[in-house]
């Protein structure tokens, strides 16, 4: 039976990432995989998350791919001084490591191309998947994309999601709170990957065919 999974916010955690996905989902080319943005910044290798997502896809599995705030600031970095030092303060010298480059402009078409063509939001018959969440104070929440990138508690209104689940990150929550969540509304599935305090370091999955939540901590500090 084809199964539908959403990961949360990566931040540069190859290793993480791995496990989560060949050991503990045993992702099958049935699958189909959403990843909900912030794939960089802070953990010391994006560029491994990233050859991981493109590899995955040469090999013909369904990966989506949603912007996070990271990969905008990144991309808005080129454009003045203020953008770059935004992004910089934000975790963006550990991307520009991992790619062993001094700005997104050397970056290889390949890694390029695939930044710029990160969604904003996906839609389904049953889930939004957004990275950070969505505006609900306007009429049309899916005008705002800035919100789709950066707002935090917002309320749900169910009226405007009309009857879909809408599943996002980008706001660190404990393991603890993810577990206990009702697939109803909203859900959120940071678990603050890259973090190692107030109960994160965590990267979680929900198993959406079967609404339970996949967890792995962080384990960056084992060899690769």
């Amino acid at each position: 039976m084809p199964r539908i999974f959403a990961i949360g916010d990566i931040h540069g955690c190859s290793n993480t990432f791995r496990k989560l996905l060949f050991e503990k989902i045993a992702i099958k080319k049935s699958d189909t995989i959403y990843c909900i943005g912030d794939y960089i910044d802070r953990g010391k290798d994006s560029k491994g998350v990233i050859d991981i997502i493109l590899q995955l896809r040469t090999q013909h599995y369904r990966i989506n791919t949603l912007k996070g705030n990271h990969e905008q600031m990144m991309l808005d970095s080129t454009e003045d001084e203020e953008a770059f030092k935004l992004w910089m303060a934000n975790g963006g010298d550990a991307t520009l490591r991992s790619f062993d480059v001094e700005s997104i402009n050397e970056l290889p078409p390949v890694y390029l191309n695939f930044f710029k063509r990160t969604k904003y939001f996906i839609e389904t018959k049953e889930y939004i998947f957004v990275h950070a969440g969505l505006n609900f104070e306007l009429p049309n929440p899916f005008e705002d994309k800035e919100s789709m990138l950066w707002i935090r508690n917002f309320r749900v209104d169910k009226k405007k999601l009309n009857g879909k689940l809408l599943i996002h990150g980008h706001t660190p929550v404990p393991a603890t709170f993810i577990l206990t969540q009702k697939p109803e509304g909203a859900v959120n599935i940071d678990g603050g990957c890259v973090y190692t305090h107030s109960g994160l370091g965590n990267l979680f999955a929900i198993n959406l065919t079967e609404k339970k939540f996949i967890g792995i901590a962080n384990c960056e500090a084992q060899a690769q």
